[in-house]
């Protein structure tokens, strides 16, 4: 893939889904969401020209409308992918990705990178306990309780120690928000479209997020368009969007036309934290062999709510933080152990019988750790070439888990372990350079449901007490 260096001109203004007026200032100033990066490139492309300075037709897309019709080769980049944004420190070589939820500080009150919170032996069914179906493990801290907060962010090298897949003596480092990034507050009035004057009404105010000289938005991506709509000869049109032929080029990023600059390299390689692909083997809390792998997200990730729809096969799923590929009566993955990859010119109905067909990853979900979830929203502008959004308006809220949540398996052998590290990697099994699993059920393409595997052990000190 592509890595983006964004560096912005002035601050930039990130504001989510909240009323803004008054006292509220709109959140702006928030890290932001995988979907403000991937909308700022997809629209660099359709201002770009591509076609022009391409010489030829780009490759575009059928769309359905709400009444059934069906438009022709009418959406185009539709094979935009990226992931991030993350922070990028040191002129771009120090990638920062947010911190685990299972770590935390060491006996002395220092940031380390090891889980200190872990699942404990005794397991509790649904009378005993809170805990939601299906999860039979609740955490404890090993370090005991205290006030002070481990930082926020992590470099690849804290988190590869932690998952134990570091293979060089690069040294973990932990940072805050305030090592890259500034908040910036600003008032503002309403204005009269008519007279161009104060409308008498409305104040408000604003935060805006700085970053410092050295930080920048580190974004992965790639656009690879067929040529001539045959799918064995395919273009990637971000160096052409982004040459970084010597001259930086701008690209509007977030809310009020706030613009970066793009420092772009090209074919290199993915400065993600690997997961580990082998190495589960562990203990149970009766002394027996038994595989353990957790997960955990290095982006957001959105499980929707699915009405069951028994004509098509479809069960009920509750979502929110349970990943849908989860079965939520006990904890069983649903994902496949075969190939799930689409074949050359196999049919879209073709390809999902295969699918149903192979067996399923023998593993189960027995803890997990999540954050609060985290709103994804945004804004679509009038267009009056798509009857379904002549008059814009907001898009539909999802609430993400988190980055950082980590989810605790349980398998039976050495190979489904191995199996489910591979489906849950974002490189899959050993291919570091290729992101090649999204695990979000919405918004993959964009960032969502990146993911990397290392194992787990039961709490062994002290029980805690009531």
């Amino acid at each position: 893939m592509n890595t983006l260096l964004l560096q912005p001109t002035d601050v930039l203004f990130f504001r989510d889904g909240r009323p803004m007026g008054g006292s509220l200032s709109g959140h702006a100033a928030a890290w932001p969401l995988p979907t403000v990066t991937n909308a700022a490139v997809h629209a660099a492309l359709h201002r770009a020209d591509l076609e022009k300075k391409l010489g030829g037709k780009l490759h575009g897309h059928d769309h359905h409308r709400r009444n059934g019709e069906r438009i022709t080769d009418v959406r185009k980049f539709g094979s935009l992918i990226t992931a991030g944004p993350y922070p990028v420190l040191s002129g771009g070589r120090t990638w920062l990705f947010p911190r685990p939820l299972d770590a935390g500080l060491d006996k002395g009150g220092n940031d380390c990178a090891a889980a200190t919170l872990l699942p404990l032996a005794k397991g509790f069914s649904a009378d005993q306990s809170s805990l939601p179906e299906p999860l039979r493990y609740a955490l404890a801290n090993e370090n005991g309780p205290t006030k002070k907060a481990p930082s926020t962010w992590w470099n690849a090298a804290a988190w590869e120690n932690y998952l134990g897949t570091s293979t060089n003596n690069a040294a973990p480092e932990f940072h805050e928000d305030a090592d890259f990034a500034d908040t910036e507050f600003s008032y503002g009035i309403g204005m009269n479209t008519d007279t161009g004057t104060q409308d008498g009404e409305r104040f408000y105010s604003a935060h805006y997020l700085r970053l410092k000289p050295d930080a920048r938005l580190g974004l992965l991506a790639e656009a690879r368009d067929k040529i001539n709509s045959d799918p064995n000869d395919k273009r990637d049109l971000i160096p052409v969007l982004f040459p970084n032929s010597g001259t930086r080029t701008p690209v509007i990023v977030g809310g009020q036309q706030r613009l970066c600059t793009v420092e772009a390299y090209h074919r290199s390689a993915v400065p993600l934290p690997k997961g580990k692909c082998g190495g589960f083997k562990g203990q149970d809390p009766e002394g027996k062999d038994i595989w353990l792998v957790k997960w955990a997200l290095l982006s957001p990730a959105i499980f929707p709510a699915i009405q069951a729809d028994p004509s098509k096969g479809i069960t009920a799923h509750p979502g929110g933080w349970l990943p849908n590929w989860i079965c939520q009566q006990n904890g069983a993955v649903l994902l496949k152990a075969g190939d799930t990859s689409r074949r050359e010119r196999e049919s879209r109905e073709a390809w999902r019988q295969r699918v149903r067909s192979e067996p399923v990853i023998p593993a189960t979900l027995v803890g997990a750790v999540v954050g609060k979830p985290v709103p994804v929203t945004g804004y679509a502008l009038p267009n009056n070439t798509d009857p379904d959004r002549t008059e814009g308006g907001p898009k539909p809220t999802h609430l993400a888990v988190g980055a950082g949540s980590v989810y605790y398996f349980t398998c039976d052998s050495e190979d489904a372990a191995a199996k489910l590290a591979g489906a849950l990697n974002w490189h899959g099994k050993d291919d570091f350079n290729t992101i090649r699993n999204r695990r979000s059920t919405l918004f993959g393409e964009k960032g969502f449901g990146l993911g990397v595997c290392g194992t787990w052990q039961f709490h062994s000190g002290n029980l805690p007490t009531t």
